[in-house]
């Protein structure tokens, strides 16, 4: 499997959670405990293997273009999500009217940022990178995707706290919201 083709998979494994997130009621607390659970697993681990190798192989392709702004609004969503509307969801109640709402804002904010990508990034990608590279970067984005899957939840949080930031050396620092 390709780097593009492991991310759409990932987009659409991710997209069908959330819409079952979005589907439940009130009354589904297991459920929506499980789903939100599942959710945060796959976007922090889709977002470290976009960070930490596909971005940085499309940005060196691309060079200073204006595709390379792509990269910059890709990560700004990543934090916006991973930082700002993910930590506020895991603290609401998940039998509340506020955790209804906020799903549906990552939702919305997840689907906007997948079909941008697959829209735009990614046909840039198959051009830059070709063939070769895009199955190259796939195989490491797969295993690295094994590893980071095999850590469970925990470790992966101290590992974003340990990188401190997001993707880039100009991001900003990682924020807590409390």
């Amino acid at each position: 499997m390709n780097a593009i083709e492991l991310l759409k998979a990932d987009h659409e494994k991710v997209r069908g959670l959330l819409s079952q997130l979005t589907d439940t009621t009130k009354r589904a607390e297991k459920t929506r405990t499980q789903l939100l659970e599942q959710i945060r697993m796959e976007l922090d681990v889709h977002t470290q293997i976009e960070e930490e190798i596909f971005y940085p192989a499309f940005k060196e392709a691309v060079g200073e273009s204006d595709d390379e702004a792509t990269v910059f609004e890709a990560l700004e969503e990543h934090r916006a999500a991973g930082e700002l509307v993910l930590p506020d969801l895991l603290a609401t109640d998940v039998t509340s009217d506020r955790f209804s709402g906020r799903a549906k804002v990552l939702k919305e904010l997840v689907e906007h940022h997948a079909d941008e990508e697959e829209k735009e990034m990614f046909k840039t990608a198959r051009q830059v990178l070709g063939r070769e590279q895009l199955d190259e970067l796939g195989a490491q984005m797969a295993a690295r995707k094994k590893e980071l899957m095999e850590m469970g939840p925990d470790r992966i949080e101290l590992l974003k706290k340990q990188r401190g930031q997001v993707g880039s050396e100009q991001a900003p620092p990682r924020q807590s919201l409390q």
